[in-house]
């Protein structure tokens, strides 16, 4: 592990040094002398001095540099049957023709835009052409309720919003501008205008305000790309399931190009002129990174890819995707493998295409269950990599770096921390505890380029929400342990650590005991309050399609193995079959409104929810009981 313990060592020895060096991937319009400032710590920046333009550093400069005919962004569409493919010079020349619309409506440097669509190629034009201006995109997931959209056009106050007319889901279609006239009803802040991108599945009437995207751009001329200091703002991105005044993490131009361009070679060992399919939504800030900017910082091809991981047609539309467009490498949540699974547990789709090009499958957003790494794994022949990070970080925490030096995966744990991340496991008191033992998963201060500097118009909220528990650290709210050979073990929220009579449990480490069980497609544990011990532990389990088991022989083997494997201690006794689990659009399951439940609370349905009918059938289950 020499080469990644020398990067690691000099990330955190000399971070001056470090980064400074990786700042040189980047074109720069004033070259940064120093890359921390930590005259107001906790609150640090990057390269003070630096100026660029990230679209400048997207785009135009390989455009520049002789890439313009290379493919930048292809799209799938299997919702719309469309396919399209988009040049580095095609893709340039529409962002900055799409960039003089909103300068023709008023936008210009620090200015704010909410973008409210779907995965369709013009959402990654309208971010990167806010990124020309100067201005700042907060990218909100198409289809959200307009109580969550209102919030967030209160919070970042908006010259314009752009949208689409709809969004497509497997089974409907989402009409949008209802959705954003009802939010802009419920607001004091209003936009200028909203610029509307018609689709033809369900086309939207036009207001006063409103401007249809396609007139726009028709009759706007090109602008250029607006320098900004290394620290102005890139973008907002709103965390999810906030209540109240939402939490707006900020991420800053410089410091986010420069993590960015080192991360993509050296984490996920993607190169110029290389595919690299992130299956998320630009909603999301996997999206952002790896979607949208990574790719095309270091100019690679992205995939842009409108569907699901089963149902669009099939099981098999992944293993098409990464045939037809040539990826080296997928990065998509657990969530999708294990929908796979459930529906082609034999993988026999994977046999009508050619993946011989494909190289590493990465999986991150929800713990990785053994069960599903180790199918992943058999199936597709590749290393499947774990890695773990935040929306507020940006990019991977915690990675096995495959173009920095390839390590043996251990099945559970997303590796090592990744360069420039000085992580460390806590105790209540803020002491760190010997290896092995579990503990709450801190990063100590100063965290590396691309992270959060802030949260937006809230430099007190981010002290207090993530540096005020433990001075000096960053808290990620996650619980785990660092083994004898340096690898972080990551085992759920800390308020996914349950207690019972006394004794505080990992519900992860009861996940994987019941993910491991031949009938099971997926699952997860909560605790449910009890009289007696405080909090009992409550499986849920997902089959397997064509499975043959009864609930009581499963629930007699599941139980059986809890025991096993943690011990009489953890008093699991309770598990329930279920028809599907209900998870955020982006894969995380909803276990906190699990509990909620459980515990007899009337939880409303999550803006994030991917379908609300699955919750609704568990509510069936737990008022049942």
């Amino acid at each position: 592990m020499g080469t990644y313990q020398d990067a690691y060592r000099h990330s955190l020895a000399d971070p001056d040094g470090f980064w400074l060096d990786a700042a040189g991937a980047i074109d720069w319009i004033t070259p940064p002398t120093r890359a921390l400032d930590d005259s107001s710590a906790p609150l640090y920046r990057w390269f003070p001095d630096g100026e660029l333009n990230t679209c400048h550093n997207a785009l135009d400069r390989h455009v520049d540099g002789g890439r313009a005919e290379q493919p930048a962004l292809v799209y799938d569409s299997p919702v719309t049957g469309t396919k399209a493919s988009f040049t580095y010079r095609e893709l340039r020349d529409e962002v900055a023709r799409f960039a003089g619309v909103l300068a023709g409506l008023g936008v210009g440097k620090g200015d704010r835009v909410i973008v409210y669509m779907p995965m369709v190629p013009r959402a990654v034009v309208a971010m990167l052409a806010c990124a020309r201006l100067g201005a700042v995109h907060s990218v909100v997931f198409g289809g959200f309720a307009p109580r969550e959209l209102a919030s967030r056009v209160e919070d970042a106050k908006p010259k314009v919003i752009v949208c689409a007319s709809c969004g497509i889901e497997p089974t409907r279609i989402v009409e949008y501008k209802p959705i954003i006239e009802e939010a802009l009803g419920a607001t004091t802040h209003q936009p200028d205008a909203v610029v509307v991108l018609q689709r033809e599945q369900a086309r939207a009437t036009l207001g006063e305000r409103d401007v249809d995207w396609d007139e726009a751009l028709a009759g706007a001329e090109p602008v250029g790309c607006v320098p900004v200091a290394a620290t102005d703002p890139l973008y907002i991105l709103y965390t999810s399931g906030t209540t109240g005044r939402p939490k707006g993490v900020v991420r800053d131009n410089g410091g986010h190009a420069v993590a960015l361009a080192w991360s993509l070679p050296n984490v996920y060992d993607i190169h110029p002129g290389e595919v690299f399919w992130t299956a998320s939504d630009v909603g999301w800030v996997v999206g952002h990174s790896y979607i949208v900017y990574a790719p095309l910082l270091v100019g690679a091809t992205t995939v842009l890819y409108e569907g699901k991981p089963v149902g669009t047609p099939d099981a098999g539309a992944f293993w098409r995707v990464i045939s037809e467009h040539g990826a080296k490498a997928l990065f998509t949540a657990p969530t999708a493998f294990r929908a796979i699974k459930r529906v082609d547990p034999d993988a026999a789709e994977l046999a009508k295409y050619d993946l011989s090009g494909f190289r590493t499958l990465f999986l991150a957003g929800e713990r990785l269950d053994p069960e599903t790494y180790h199918w992943a794994g058999e199936k597709l022949g590749v290393p499947v990599v774990d890695h773990w990070w935040q929306t507020e970080t940006g990019w991977p925490i915690c990675a096995n770096l495959r173009g920095l030096e390839p390590m043996p995966i251990k099945p559970g744990s997303p590796s090592v921390p990744v360069p420039g991340y000085d992580v460390r496991i806590l105790d209540p008191d803020g002491e760190e505890v010997p290896r092995g033992q579990e503990g709450a998963i801190a990063i100590a201060l100063p965290l590396p380029p691309g992270t959060l500097p802030t949260l937006w118009g809230d430099d007190d909220r981010y002290v207090e929400s993530y540096l005020s528990r433990y001075p000096g650290y960053y808290l990620t709210g996650d619980g785990g342990y660092v083994d004898e050979d340096g690898y972080v073990f990551v085992m759920g929220r800390t308020d996914d650590v349950i207690n019972v009579a006394g004794h505080r449990l990992s519900t992860g480490s009861m996940e994987a005991v019941l993910a491991a069980h031949p009938a099971v497609a997926e699952c997860a544990v909560i605790g449910v309050r009890d009289s007696l011990k405080g909090q009992l532990p409550r499986g849920f389990v997902v089959l397997k399609a064509g499975v043959s088991i009864t609930e009581d022989t499963l629930r007699e083997e599941l139980v059986a193995a809890v025991r096993r494997e943690i011990g009489p201690v953890a008093a699991f006794r309770d598990v329930s079959v279920v028809d599907g689990l209900p998870k955020t659009r982006s894969g995380k399951i909803l276990r906190k409104t699990m509990r909620g439940i459980a515990d007899g609370r009337d939880e409303p349905v999550p803006s994030t929810i991917e379908d609300p009918a699955v919750l609704d059938a568990l509510r069936s289950v737990l008022r049942a009981d």
